[in-house]
Formats: structure tokens, sequence, C-alpha cells
């Protein structure tokens, strides 16, 4: 090169050292306020729409609501699909957006969904409430607490609980705290039905005296020369004493309210849903931290304020953390600052062995001069330290010494050769830096598919692209400027001349020498054990993405559809005294009624259902989790028969739920239903399966009031009237609110309990007619049972209903769907036109991410194929580069079958960058051959020499990237990538050491002498890249 940045920094040694203390000071300033997580953002492109219809059926709420919301969703740009839920009087629909939108993007299109929602709201029936929006549906709530109380009412509890809320909005970085498990108050107006009909009061005349006096209405206000007067009506219900005191006519006299009916203060009836900490009730509080946060720093501020207010608090009120995410990343830091350390060691160790001691100083200087650089882009472009990105250094770790090295034993060597310092310290660039910015770029490109896959597992691994790319970018510049200088500064010229080649290095080159000579041998078996490698792919096990490491257990309780909250309230307490009697639990919180709130980003949170509850169960360790995850099973399956239950630890990666899920789809319920059922049969078979389940099967009974509508008219009561007076009866009507200071109380008339619950008391009820006088309803009404379902999913406005299953411990869920696809398969040949089954679960999340993986890929290879070609300008030699490169899959295969590590996302990215990590090898290798061959040598001897010269440097950087790995290599997360690393590697090093050569001889030495006059990368007057970098 023309201009050689290493002389310009040897003569600005000031402005060097002055930049080397500015980037170490801004790298402590930057790992200072680095934000920690536990893991990396990522959008959830999912939006919730719901409405309510009061009183509406099933078929009405489908067709007139659900049906009517989901054809104007439709029209939302970049949907990928609508699945809705719907229940009689109410539907949930989930609006999901592609994998591909960005997450920048998904803000505007919810607003697109608003108004779409609100063209069309006027087209929904008369009585609908709604619709509403929860766009915010990926709020974490790292930090929890339960606050139990002994001696006080629920409602003095809620005081305290929201006085408490109130002080922590106040604490930095907390953007949201939202209340669980709290019972809001209800009034209680209940009456006997015979009494009422025996008095002859109308309970719509009731109804009407309370709505009536407790309004709020402007009365006038009085202007004045001076003044404004302001009017006021008295007669507002300040408390359910008033109540007590309303008098209403009856006939010519007035009845107390107090004197036919029974008022009193109680909780909503059913309950909403609860939340127990340690199985005593309680009521939470989850905290959400702002978007771009510390949560260390949150951690710390919230402890701070929750010591105030737990000091303020009356005795027998009582906080109880339940989730502390700060504690989590805490720990969860510390390991991996601890493995990046010990990396850190383990390459320096290789660097002092193999450079000797000040060479390796150099080396070691260069390690937290680049480290620091990159914690200041980290800051500059917003990357937390989290579990990708701390992972992406460990990775670009035994990548970034690979140009420090270079550099620094071609100091040394130019030294041994007699050369002075600063020439010396000049020589790597002058000779090398081509080939060390491409084989740079070479290698970013390896890591292109992860950086620009467009999903959530892409957006969940982006931080590892960023990271490695700004890494590897600045060991680039620290190797051609600091480094040189460092150089200058502590290498010395070696007193004796370097002895021959040892033992090694003797062995390697007989070896290579007989592979050359029987070349096409060494062809054949290497393209044989590649073959074995890509038949044995198979049998690799395949994991989306593994469970987390973190002590957590999920026990989910599904009850039959038709349960009650009290039915799920009963299930869960069960649950409770099982885990109080238990050595391994630290703690659990149990959420009956709705699934946990999501303290955690990957967490499949689940729909509120009075049949549903979750207990989070926190294990003393892992292995306890492990025990403790057994025992639970086992209890499950003897002493909870009729509930679909499932234990599991948190997932990693985006939330996925049942592992194995088919999804079948159709326009009739009940053929639907029929295929659903052949469906569970085929996994309810396989040995690998367990606890199939359905999300919605199960018929609910009901009680259907068949009006005789002459009758009714000619007695001048309507269907809407009459269902009315049912509900008044049976659920109770809201007829108005009580202002309580921050609450408004519903006060509920309705029947006492003995009317409420009695067929009888239905049949003989009293229905006042509009004359006055009152009738039986089973004078104009009969009664029957029938069955409909308690719920409906649809997908796309299609039913569909999906059948779910777990799999048994130590089998993969891609293992049981291919076991299960031959059954599968076969149904779906009898299947009806407009019916279907897909699959679902992990298998489906699975291929949709790595789908967006490998789209990327050709982008990759354009690059690589692009920079390797300016490098090489020569086809021939491209083949034989790019023909090594596959060829790393062999010990991929070897060292994941033989570690039992499953083939699942992770391991592709890891698969993906060492494609560029093989490549760059063999683009140095080829540029040494080249080299060779200009001063004169024959292919043979060229290849020969060239791959003994690299040999040391190659195996030593080889060496280092796959030592470096071992501190990640036993964790969860990132264990599958570093073993597809480390046994890629190592096979193909000894590949491009050996076969590469043998590759060259074979296609050159059959040519002319054609070869010599293409020159990889060399300019007039300057050599081709002979001695560079290895990685």
């Amino acid at each position: 090169m023309s201009f050689n940045l290493s002389e310009w920094a040897l003569k600005n040694r000031s402005v060097v050292i002055y930049l080397m203390i500015i980037s170490v000071l801004a790298g402590i300033f930057a790992f200072i306020r680095l934000g920690r997580n536990e893991d990396p953002s990522f959008v959830i492109k999912s939006m919730v729409v719901s409405a309510a219809w009061p009183g509406a059926t099933m078929e009405d709420m489908l067709s007139q609501v659900t049906e009517r919301l989901e054809r104007q969703i439709e029209e939302t740009p970049g949907l990928d699909n609508v699945r809705s839920y719907t229940t009689p009087g109410i539907t949930t629909i989930f609006v999901n957006l592609k994998e591909s939108v960005p997450g920048r993007e998904v803000q505007d299109t919810w607003y697109r969904v608003r108004n779409l929602v609100a063209d069309m709201r006027h087209t929904l029936p008369a009585g609908t409430l709604g619709p509403f929006f929860n766009d915010r549906f990926g709020d974490t709530f790292g930090i929890i607490y339960g606050f139990t109380a002994d001696g006080f009412t629920g409602r003095e509890l809620r005081d305290h609980v929201e006085a408490a809320r109130s002080r922590l909005l106040l604490v930095p970085d907390v953007s949201k705290i939202e209340i669980i498990g709290a019972q809001d108050e209800r009034i209680f107006v209940e009456f006997s039905v015979r009494e009422l009909a025996n008095l002859g009061i109308d309970r719509g005349a009731l109804l009407g005296a309370l709505q009536a006096q407790n309004i709020v209405r402007p009365s006038g206000m009085i202007q004045t020369p001076e003044e404004r007067i302001s009017l006021r009506v008295s007669g507002a219900f300040q408390s359910e004493t008033d109540l007590l005191q309303v008098n209403f006519p009856v006939g010519d006299r007035m009845v107390r309210l107090s004197d036919i009916a029974t008022v009193r203060r109680g909780h909503a009836d059913p309950p909403q849903p609860m939340f127990r900490v340690n199985g005593r009730e309680a009521i939470g509080l989850g905290i959400a931290m702002r978007d771009g946060g510390d949560i260390l720093a949150l951690g710390a501020n919230i402890k701070t304020a929750m010591a105030k207010i737990i000091a303020d608090l009356p005795l027998g009120i009582e906080p109880h953390l339940v989730a502390d995410q700060a504690v989590t990343v805490d720990h969860a830091i510390a390991d991996f600052m601890t493995s990046l350390w010990q990396s850190i060691a383990i390459i320096l160790v290789v660097s002092f062995i193999s450079l000797g001691v000040r060479p390796g100083l150099v080396v070691a200087l260069s390690i937290p001069l680049t480290l620091a650089v990159v914690f200041a882009c980290m800051l500059i472009v917003g990357i937390d330290m989290q579990r990708i990105s701390l992972g992406a250094l460990i990775i670009a770790l035994a990548l970034l010494v690979d140009d420090a090295m270079t550099t620094t034993d071609a100091m040394v060597t130019r030294l041994a050769a007699g050369e002075d310092k600063q020439k010396a310290a000049t020589f790597a660039f002058e000779r090398y830096a081509t080939a060390m910015a491409a084989g740079t770029l070479v290698t970013i490109a390896g890591f292109v598919p992860i950086g620009f896959a467009a999903s959530s597992a892409g957006e969940y691994t982006f931080s590892l692209f960023a990271v490695v790319t700004i890494a590897l970018i600045v060991s680039f510049f620290i190797a051609v400027v600091f480094a040189p200088v460092l150089g200058v500064a502590m290498l010395k010229a070696p007193k004796k001349a370097a002895a021959g080649p040892g033992p090694v290095e003797r062995g390697f080159r007989n070896l290579l020498s007989g592979a050359i000579r029987l070349r096409w041998l060494t062809i054949a078996v290497t393209l044989g054990l590649f073959a074995a490698s890509i038949l044995a792919l198979p049998l690799v096990p395949r994991q989306f993405f593994p469970a987390s490491d973190r002590p957590e257990l999920l026990v989910d309780l599904t009850a039959p559809q038709n349960a009650s909250i009290y039915a799920s309230e009963s299930i869960a307490s069960r649950l409770d005294a099982a885990l109080k009697a238990d050595p391994d639990v630290e703690r659990w919180s149990t959420y009956v009624g709705r699934g946990a709130i999501r303290f955690y980003l990957p967490l499949n949170a689940q729909l509120p259902n009075e049949f549903f509850s979750q207990a989070v169960v926190v294990a003393k360790d892992i292995a306890a989790r492990e025990r403790l995850r057994k025992r639970l099973e086992a209890l499950l399956a003897k002493d909870f028969p009729n509930v679909v239950s499932r234990v599991s630890p948190l997932e990693l990666g985006p939330p996925v739920g049942w592992p194995v899920q088919y999804r079948v789809s159709g326009p009739d319920l009940a053929e639907v239903r029929e295929i659903a059922m052949k469906v569970g049969q085929v996994l309810a078979a396989s040995p690998q399966t367990e606890m199939v389940n359905f999300d919605w099967i199960e018929p609910m009974r009901e009680l259907r009031l068949r009006v005789d509508q002459d009758e009714a008219r000619r007695l001048g009561l309507s269907s809407q009237a009459l269902a009315s007076i049912v509900n008044a009866v049976v659920s109770g009507t809201v007829v108005t609110q009580v202002r309580d200071g921050i609450y408004l109380v519903d006060v509920v008339v309705r029947a006492q309990d003995a009317d409420r619950l009695s067929l009888d008391t239905l049949r003989t009820m009293q229905v006042a007619l509009p004359s006055g006088r009152q009738v039986p309803l089973s004078q104009f009404a009969t009664f029957s049972y029938g069955l409909d379902s308690p719920l409906i999913w649809r997908r796309d406005r299609v039913p569909t209903l999906t059948v779910a299953a777990d799999v048994k411990p130590g089998i993969l869920p891609e293992t049981v769907v291919n076991g299960l696809a031959p059954g599968i398969e076969e149904l779906r040949k009898t299947l009806p036109a407009g019916y279907g089954i897909a699959l679902g679960g992990t298998v489906e999340e699975s291929t949709t991410s790595q789908a967006s993986v490998i789209a990327v890929v050709p982008v990759m290879l354009l690059i690589m194929f692009t920079v390797l070609m300016l490098q090489l300008r020569s086809f021939r030699l491209l083949a034989i580069v790019l023909s090594i490169a596959p060829l790393g899959m062999i010990g991929v295969v070897s060292a994941l079958m033989l570690s039992r590590m499953p083939l699942g996302f992770v391991a592709l990215l890891g698969i993906l960058a060492l494609i560029g990590i093989i490549t760059k090898n063999a683009v140095i290798l080829i540029g040494q051959i080249e080299s060779e061959r200009e001063s004169g040598k024959s292919i043979t001897d060229a290849a020969l020499d060239a791959a003994s010269t690299r040999f040391r440097p190659i195996m030593l950087t080889a060496v280092s990237t796959v030592l470096g790995m071992i501190p990640i290599a036993p964790t969860v997360f990132w264990g599958p990538m570093a073993f597809a690393i480390m046994g890629g590697l190592l096979v193909a090093t000894m590949l491009t050491l050996i076969l590469l050569p043998v590759l060259y001889v074979a296609v050159f030495a059959r040519g002319s002498a054609a070869p010599k006059a293409e020159k990889p990368g060399a300019k007039a007057g300057t050599k081709p890249v002979a001695g560079a970098s290895a990685s």
C-alpha cells in the first residue's frame, strides 16, 4: 500500500498514545454506564383487540362482532395472521405481524390498526363495549412484590398497596406498575324473590329508585356581580349505609330498602383473577422498566424505595419479593464476565507460550485496548450487556487477537532478520494489510445472516452480529496502529537465530508430502468423510432454543373448560399445600384464573381464563429444579387426574408454549372436533409424547329458556325485559356506583344465594307485569338443558383447534414430530375439502427462524465471493477456497454427536460464522502458496513450503479460538455454538493445511504455467499476501 498506517502511527506516537489513553478511559466509562439486562430486547409483534357484547350468544358474538373486526383487521399491512378467542359475550383478537416487519415500524402499524377499527366501529351491534386495544402486550414486569396481610381487610390492604404503587412510580426508570390479584369491591343489595312477590314489589321500581337518587347531574350555577355560586343537589351515596336509608313507594306507602333487602359490602362475585404468594392471598405489584434502562440500577433504586415503604407499613402487612430480575441479571452477568476473563486468560497463555514473553505482552495489551473501544462503541450504538452481547464478546475474543498476533509475529520475524525496529514495525502493514482487511470482511460476512435475519429470533441475536463486527473492525485498527507502537517500545531482536523446524512441523510436512503424492486418494477420503457427515446429520438432535438455566418452574393447571374459578382455586390450593412441604422450593407464587404476568421477556403469557391457573415455583438451584420437576410431574399425574398439567422451565428465545402442536382448521365445528380427536389419538399413541390436550373441545352445559312469545306479548313482556329480570335474579344487575375515595364501587342488586343457585326458584320466580300483577315464569317459558362451546379459537377467520402435547424427558420436539409425520400425513389424505392440519409449536417457530437466516445467506455469499475475487483475482483459486468451507461440517457433526449437543438456531449461527473463519484461513494459505511460486519454486514445493510456513500461525489461532470457547461450552445457551465452532474449526484447519495444498497441486499441476501469471492481491513492486493472518 502506498500509505502505511503503521508508519504514520510511529511518526505520531504522541497522538497514538493519547488515543490509547482516551480509548481506555472511554472504555472504562462505557463499561460502567452500559445497561445490564438478562436478554436482549425484541419486539413482540402482537396486539390485542377486545370487545364485549353483554348477553350475546356464541353464534351472535362470532358473526356480529368477531367476524366484523377480523375482516377489517385483515387490511393491516405486514399482517401474518389473525387469531381470535371468542366466548359468549366477549371476543379477544390477536393481531400478529410477520416476522419480517422491522421492530421500529410496529408502533406505526398498531396506529393503523386503531384507525381501521375506528372506521368500522359504528357497524358493531348496539350495546357493544369497546373495542379496546393493548399494544403493550410485550411489557416485562421484571420486579414483582406480593403484599400479604394478617388482621386487615382486603380494602385496607389494597389502600396500602396503592400507596406503595404511587411512591414506586416516582423511582427513576420505572415505566409502568400493574396491580395483580386485587379484588374490586362491590355493594350487594340482596333480596328474597318470594318476599318481593308476596309484598307485590316490582324489582324494576327498586332498581329505578336507586339509579335516580345516585346521579351526578349539573344543577346549575348562579352568576352574581361578585362571584359564581354552584348549586349541588344532595342524595348521592357515600357508603352502603346510605343505601339502607333509601325509601321508595309501593302502592300508597313508602318502603325502606333495609326492610326488604340485605345490604353488604364485599368483593366481586365470582372473584376476579387471584394472586397468592407462598399459598397466602396477596396483592401484587409488577414493576416494568422503561426502554433503555439499567435493570441493576432499577433494582437498587426499588430496594431503597421499598425499605422506606416497609418502614411505613403497619404491623401485619408484609411485602414478599416474588421476582427480581435485577438479581438474576447480576448473577448472569457475573457468570459471563467470569467466562470472559477465563477466555482472555486462556488466549494470553497461548500467546505467551507460542510467541514468548515480550511478543505475548504486546498481544496481551491489545486485548483490553480492543475491548475498551468495543465497550465505547456498544454504548454509542445502544447495545446493553446481556446474554447475547456478552457471548459475542467471548466469540470475538479468539478472532480479534488474530491480527495482533500477525503484526507481532511479523515484527519478531523481521527483527530476527536484522531489520531495525522502525522498519520491522511497518512491514506487517506493507505486506499483509490487504489480506488482513479482506480476511476481516470475509469473517464479518459469515455473521451477516445473523444480523439481518428478519425474524424475532434474528432480532433476539442481532447484537451477536453487531458486537462481533465492531470487535473485528476495531481489532484490525488496533493491530496496524497501536500494536506497532507497543512493539517498538517492548520488542527486542532475538540474540540467536531461530532453531529449525521441530518434530511436529517435520511430521506435518511428511504427512502433507504423502497426501500430495496420493492426492486423488486424499480427495476421495475427504469427500467420503464429508458425505458421511451429511448422512449423519439427521442423527444430530434438533432444537429451536434450549430451556433457560434459571431456577424457576412454570406449573400450568388447566381444568375442564366449563370449570368455574372456584374449581380452579380449589385445584391451585391443593398444589400450594404440596409445594409448602417440599424441601427444594425456595418460594412460589400462584395465579388463579390467569397466567403469570410477563416477568420474563420470552414468557409465553396466557390469557385470563376461569379454568386456568399457573404457579411460578422458584427452586433453590438448578439441581433442585430438576428434582422438583420430577416430583411435581408424578404428583400431578397421580392426584390431579382431571387436570391438564404441564411442568416446564422457562424458555430461551421467542416464546412457543407447548413444544408439539398441530392446528386443525375448517368451516364446521363438529368436523373440526372429530379431526382433532383423530390427531390427538396419533399423538397419544406415540411413546415420546405425554399430556395430549386441546385448546378448545369440551362442550359446556347451558340452561335454555324457551319463551312462548305469543303468551309473553299477551302479558305485555318482551324477551329483552325478561332477560333483564332473570339476570337481576341470577347474576345481579349493576344499578349505580358509590364514589369511595379513588375507587368506584358498583352497587349490584340480585337475589339472595338460595334463590340464585336453585333451578326450582327459577321455575317459580314471579315476574312483574306492566299491569302490576305478577305471574310465575313457568307460565310462559319452558326449561331445557343443552350443550354449547365455552370458547372457540379462530385463525384467519376459520375455526381452528390446536392439539398440543408435551415431550417425554430427554426427547426433543423435532424428534417427536419426525416420528409423528407418517401418521399425520395419512390423516391429511382423508380430510374433506376445506379442512387442514398444520404443524405449529417449536418446530414451526424453528423453521420460520432458520428460514429467515437462510434467506440472507445469498447476501453473505455475495459479499464473500466479491471480497475473495478482488483478493484472489482467479476463478480457479476462488473455487479451491470455496471448496474448503463446507468441509467444516465434518467436524461440526462429529462434535455435536459426541457432545450430544442439539443442532438448533444458535448452532446454526455458529456454522455460518465458521464459514467465514475457514474461508479466511484458506485465502491466507493460497496467498502464501502464490508467494512461494513467485520465488521460482515448483508447484509441489510451493504448496509444501507454504503449508509448512503457515502451519504454526494457523494452528496457533485455531487453538486460541478453540480453547477460548471452553468457558462457554458447558453453558445451556452457547454450548451448541461453541461445540460447532470448536469441532468444525479443528477439522477445517487440518483440512485447510492438508487438502487445500493437495487441491492446488491437483488443479494447477495438470495445466501449463498460466497460474504463475495470476498474482492474487499483488500490485507492482509488492509481493502478494504471503504471510497474512491465519485466523
